[in-house]
């Protein structure tokens, strides 16, 4: 039996000489800076560390190798792989690194654009907000009432104690449908709706008549030619200007909130008497404003008040004139602006913005005031 063979020819493994090994290392590195992406890395890697790359080969031949030179010969391989797998990681995460500064550059999104989708939309606010001041009146036992736009100018007018030599007759504040001797007129208010209500109905009345009303007036910030109002009528026996007062109250709390002050100032309307402006305590400044000239309020002018409808109790000579014994029963009638009410609620400046059919406007309300 022969011993250990403890010579052997160094030409058969010439690859294992540190001299090569250090040349393929600095070949690898050399090969492993130049990735410029993770594909040229890829392939970096399989060349410089795969199973056929040189290191790959000149570990195998270590086996070839006697004893005695197998350590240091595998000490310097192992080494030597270390080093281009080290080199393979550090230029992988830079690379990597760079493909997402360049991905989130690429794919960098402004969010300041208007966006380009479908939008949902929403509901005209005035349409909403008339619905809701309706249904307040309907949980009193209110019914809601409705007429033609196109009224009979005796209802619209004369049933209302509205003489014939009345400013609001003429043609700068009335749309007739053909001329002033038609007698047709797109209504000026809601008030025929009343008129219709006692002519048709059964006494006690107790309706409320929202709807789309005509003036000759120039479209601007707080006028518009067509507009909403939605009013009240009663007629009962034994109504005061209590039961109105009581009324409004209501009204006011449901659209603006608890704590809402209301105040009646005399004013004068043909078909009522007597007759009142209907004002709402500033909801912004609370009448803190009056007074002082160092906190001044925007919404109330510093008055403390806001003007928000008409109210009265219904004239004796408007229940004559449609049939009503003015000696038993009596009645209190009532009457605001939609848009204005959306004013006060929302904060909206300008009633043009109402009108311009701009979806901008009408998506902040959604489908609910």
């Amino acid at each position: 039996m022969s011993g250990p063979n403890t010579e052997f020819d160094p030409k058969q493994v010439a690859a294992l000489d540190a001299q090569a090994i250090e040349s393929m290392v600095a070949e690898a590195l050399a090969g492993i800076a130049e990735a410029s992406n993770l594909d040229e890395l890829k392939a970096a890697k399989t060349a410089y560390a795969g199973d056929r790359s040189p290191l790959a080969l000149a570990n195998r031949e270590i086996g070839a190798l006697p004893p005695a030179a197998k350590a240091d010969a595998g000490k310097r391989v192992g080494q030597a792989r270390a080093q281009v797998k080290k080199a393979l990681e550090d230029r992988e995460q830079i690379l990597i690194a760079e493909r997402d500064a360049q991905v989130l550059q690429a794919e960098a999104v402004d969010v300041t654009l208007p966006v380009q989708r479908n939008p949902i939309g929403g509901r005209h606010p005035l349409t909403t907000l008339m619905e809701r001041m309706a249904d307040v009146f309907i949980s009193m036992g209110y019914d809601i009432a409705e007429g033609p736009e196109a009224e009979a100018e005796w209802a619209n007018f004369d049933a209302l104690n509205v003489p014939p030599d009345h400013p609001a007759r003429t043609m700068q504040d009335t749309f007739y449908v053909e001329s002033p001797d038609s007698g047709v007129v797109l209504r000026t208010q809601t008030s025929p709706i009343q008129i219709r209500a006692m002519l048709e109905r059964e006494l006690p009345i107790y309706v409320v008549a929202p709807g789309r009303v005509y003036r000759t007036d120039e479209l601007d910030a707080t006028h518009t030619p067509v507009f909403h109002q939605i009013e009240g009528l009663a007629v009962d026996e034994g109504l005061t200007m209590a039961d109105l007062k009581g009324t409004l109250d209501h009204l006011a709390t449901q659209m603006f909130g608890e704590g809402i002050v209301t105040r009646l100032r005399p004013s004068y309307f043909p078909f009522t008497e007597p007759s009142a402006e209907v004002d709402l305590e500033c909801f912004v400044c609370r009448g803190a404003s009056v007074g002082d000239p160092n906190n001044p309020c925007r919404t109330c002018g510093s008055e403390g008040w806001i003007e928000w409808g008409g109210c009265g109790m219904v004239n004796p000579r408007v229940l004559t004139a449609v049939g009503i014994d003015n000696q038993k029963y009596r009645g209190f009638a009532f009457g605001m602006g939609i848009e204005r009410t959306l004013m006060f609620r929302n904060g909206v400046t300008d009633m043009r913005d109402m009108v311009e059919g701009d979806i901008r406007f009408t998506r902040a309300f959604g489908v609910d005031a």
